[in-house]
């Protein structure tokens, strides 16, 4: 089922890569009800990987496999809370508002 939803939500990420191995989200391109693409600036982001397997509070069973972020960016003016997927098998991104 959590795969169903992260396909449902796919977003397109630009991310830098460091020396380290370490994958850090720069921005997201969202497309609406109507089809318009909507790109966001990440303002901070919290790496919330490797925790071992779980549940996130919506709803997505995180493993080993996949990478989870909190992520601020600014919408309309206000600064919002987003959670970026991540699953390196699939090479998908994904967003949970």
């Amino acid at each position: 089922m959590e795969e169903d939803r992260l396909n449902e939500n796919r977003v397109d990420v630009i991310c830098q890569h460091s020396r380290t191995g370490e994958v850090i989200p720069l921005r997201l391109r969202v497309c609406d009800e109507e089809g318009e693409l909507h790109a966001y600036t990440i303002k901070s982001y919290k790496d919330l990987t490797g925790r071992g397997a779980y549940t996130t509070k919506d709803g997505i069973y995180v493993t080993d496999r996949m990478r989870v972020y909190e992520c601020y960016i600014q919408v309309l003016g206000r600064l919002r809370t987003v959670r970026l997927y991540y699953d390196h098998i699939r090479d998908l991104w994904a967003l949970q508002t």
